[in-house]
């Protein structure tokens, strides 16, 4: 390996650059927690009380909230996108009542970006008969892009129903 010779102008160089990262300022993201009236995340909320009654209501809200370039991480661990979340959607594999949203709490990060926290249960009739209750609790990102918002990224981990 071979070093280049320092010089009087590399020294300079290196030095006018180390000089000017320390001037830039650091930009932190803005973070804080959503106040229960405020209007962005009541209606955040609202599209996630109608995707967690989906199950029950088959009310199509994934076309709208999933953005095209979504990906979700399911309770088994399997990865699913957007065009997968909605053929699960209109499949008759299953169907749900008793869909319930829990509590959500809304953290912004910024103005363009949000994640949410919450749970939701519903209880399943599969093909076969059987019904069992399922409760999730999940977190999804949301972005706000050309003045919409939309679910990016999803995680949904199963939790014990009380």
């Amino acid at each position: 390996m071979h070093a280049l010779p320092l010089t009087p102008k590399t020294h300079v160089a290196g030095a006018t650059i180390l000089s000017l990262a320390f001037l830039m300022p650091a930009h932190a993201q803005e973070s804080r927690w959503a106040a229960p009236e405020e209007p962005t995340a009541k209606q955040l909320i609202e599209w996630e009380r109608q995707w967690a009654e989906a199950g029950c209501t088959h009310n199509g809200i994934q076309k709208t909230i999933l953005a095209d370039d979504f990906h979700g991480t399911a309770p088994d661990g399997s990865l699913y996108s957007k065009k997968q979340a909605l053929a699960e959607a209109l499949s008759v594999k299953r169907t749900e009542e008793g869909c319930t949203m829990f509590e959500v709490k809304v953290h912004f990060f910024g103005d363009a970006m949000a994640i949410l926290y919450g749970s939701e249960s519903a209880t399943r009739t599969e093909s076969d008969g059987r019904k069992h209750t399922v409760k999730l609790t999940w977190t999804d990102t949301w972005l706000k892009r050309n003045g919409t918002w939309q679910i990016v990224a999803a995680q949904d981990m199963p939790s014990e129903v009380k």
